[in-house]
């Protein structure tokens, strides 16, 4: 089954971190995406823009309208995603737990619907 590993964590602090720390964080990633790829779960992974890059479209009575920015205003923003094909959701939740972002952020765990 296909789950979709999504990771929040607030943009803000990232400009916070020291170059050190900075690839500490990307030496993390990589090695997290060698082990979901080795263990042959990885489908598909990307990090996502800044949150004010996002345009946000809505249709309302009819009408289009389209925000520039986040619509939603919350500490955490979605950064990005790991798409995986697991047993169940025990083994997507233990594969979250693995990743960094849960150490910074959190990891959201979503059962991908099929269609």
């Amino acid at each position: 089954m296909q789950y979709l590993l999504m990771l929040y964590a607030a943009e803000s602090e990232a400009a916070q971190r020291t170059p050190d720390e900075m690839q500490a964080r990307i030496a993390a990633y990589g090695a997290y995406t060698r082990a979901l790829d080795e263990a042959g779960v990885l489908v598909g992974r990307d990090r996502l823009q800044p949150v004010a890059s996002a345009t946000t479209v809505r249709v309302a009575d009819g009408k289009t309208e389209v925000l520039h920015g986040p619509y939603a205003d919350t500490r955490e923003q979605l950064g990005g995603y790991y798409l995986i094909d697991v047993a169940d959701l025990d083994v997507a939740i233990s594969w979250a737990t693995r990743c960094p972002g849960a150490s910074h952020g959190s990891v959201e765990v979503r059962p991908v619907w099929k269609m």
